[in-house]
């Protein structure tokens, strides 16, 4: 194994069940070793995404059963790697997305899932954009692919992945509505989005003010009855990017049929003769048919972010920096709706 760890042990954080913020735990355990092909990364930023938030609650779709350590993506330094391995990664500072397990100050993940962070990117600032950065690239350019021109509606536009998406979409020349409550108005105006108020405003009135003929396409993460509005709107040969049911997030019953009635719906909208187009977005989709091309697209898009944000055109927006220890404090902030951007977790 090559590298050297200073540590034997690593912290880490268990979500036990559906608990409060308070009831998360912390653990340490062994140090494991990488294995062949594998390398294991000091984390020096994991964050606090919607994901997580669903989690507790046992909302998320296809969460793993109770317990286990939350945490979608991270940020850190290789300190070892097994065989098998390119030289001269141990040391590079990488960014890998997870799903789960982020949330601890030493992470095993195999090499060939890991992206290399440019030099003079910090780590917090990249952490915001790996999750948000892939998701919101991959719906704005694979899925809806925008041209400049067009105007697209944003809903939670002050949001992790809200935030990064109507950043991308100003640079490549979009015109952009985005729904956010008023505290966070003169922030998007700053960003060059008109912004909507979803708690005093008849959002799809409002929208159809602003472009009468229908917007080119909606990035709805809020689901429910938003989702057949947001379709309503589009305009001829518009595009729906559904990729979440945050409005389901604090309902009880199955977690899954949230997402099967959206899918329902994109399936029928999609049967349609009217040139629109709807789908549910995954930033997982097409991993387990090939991982050697999912592992290339997310490469080839997260250095698309990177580099975005080496040329200024997209912010590392960053909420709050915390102790993975003060995890239940970095949670409740995260849920509180009250903070613009990510909150980090740092060793």
């Amino acid at each position: 194994m090559e590298g050297v760890i200073a540590s034997r042990e690593l912290l880490e954080v268990v979500l036990p069940g559906t608990v409060e913020p308070e009831g998360l735990q912390l653990r340490y355990r062994a140090l494991p070793a990488p294995e062949a092909g594998q390398i294991l990364i000091a984390m020096e930023a994991t964050g606090v995404s919607f994901a997580e938030q669903q989690m507790r609650r046992g909302r998320y779709y296809d969460q793993p059963p109770f317990p286990f350590v939350p945490g979608y993506d991270l940020v850190g330094t290789v300190r070892a790697a097994g065989s098998g391995v390119t030289p001269g990664l141990v040391g590079k500072r990488v960014a890998a997305l997870t799903k789960v397990g982020g949330w601890a100050s030493h992470v095993v993940i195999d090499a060939a899932d890991a992206v290399e962070v440019p030099a003079g990117v910090g780590a917090a600032e990249a952490e915001t954009l790996v999750v948000n950065g892939i998701t919101a690239w991959q719906m704005l350019h694979r899925k809806a692919r925008v041209r400049a021109g067009q105007t697209v509606l944003v809903h939670g536009a002050n949001g992790g992945v809200g935030t990064v998406l109507v950043q991308l979409a100003r640079a490549a020349g979009v015109k952009v509505i985005g729904t956010a409550s008023a505290r966070h108005h003169d922030a998007l105006r700053e960003l060059g989005v008109t912004p909507v108020d979803y708690r005093t405003e008849d959002v799809p009135g409002r929208v159809r003010e602003l472009a009468p003929n229908g917007v080119d396409a909606v990035f709805d993460h809020v689901g429910g009855r938003s989702v057949i509005d947001s379709w309503r709107l589009l305009a001829p040969g518009g595009t729906l990017v559904s990729y979440g049911s945050a409005a389901t997030r604090d309902d009880t019953g199955s977690k899954q049929w949230p997402v099967l009635k959206i899918l329902g719906r994109v399936w029928l909208w999609n049967t349609l003769p009217n040139g629109r187009r709807a789908y549910f977005f995954n930033v997982w989709a097409g991993r387990a048919l090939s991982k050697n091309r999912f592992r290339a697209r997310l490469r080839a898009d997260l250095t698309e972010v990177f580099a975005a944000l080496q040329r200024d055109e997209v912010t590392a927006r960053i909420a709050a920096r915390l102790p993975l220890a003060r995890v239940a404090e970095a949670m409740r902030l995260a849920e509180s709706g009250t903070v613009a951007g990510k909150v980090v977790l740092i060793p």
